[in-house]
């Protein structure tokens, strides 16, 4: 199986052109979308995940009106693979975009070497 690791978390198997977790290696979804739709989603109240510094109206927290913290896991060993920091009704980000057929060629023509490069 001709796995690459894209992220530390991430790897693209070119045989199926799937998104895996590089984790448990669970199949994700198909490598030319973005691997964010296969994952567990948990949008995050920003005010838990920084505490307020001061008291009162304006205490250097991220509030809710205008920051939203998207977690994304892998749906088998729930390890998280992204996060994301965006303003509320903005669309998750699609951040990865591979060139599948390049990365298989590269993999065609590597040498191998005894390793998995």
């Amino acid at each position: 199986m001709a796995r690459r690791q894209i992220t530390e978390y991430l790897d693209i198997d070119l045989d199926s052109e799937m998104w895996c977790c590089n984790r448990c290696g669970a199949e994700l979804v198909n490598a030319r979308d973005n691997y964010k739709r296969g994952c567990l989603v948990y949008e995050r109240d920003p005010r838990t995940v920084h505490n307020p510094v001061i008291e009162g109206e304006f205490t250097r927290s991220p509030h809710p009106d205008y920051c939203r913290i998207i977690e994304f896991y892998c749906p088998s060993c729930g390890v998280m693979v992204e996060n994301e920091y965006l303003p509320p009704g903005h669309p998750i980000t699609h951040d990865i975009e591979l060139d599948i057929e390049s990365l298989k060629a590269k993999h065609a023509t590597a040498a191998p070497a005894g390793g998995d490069e």
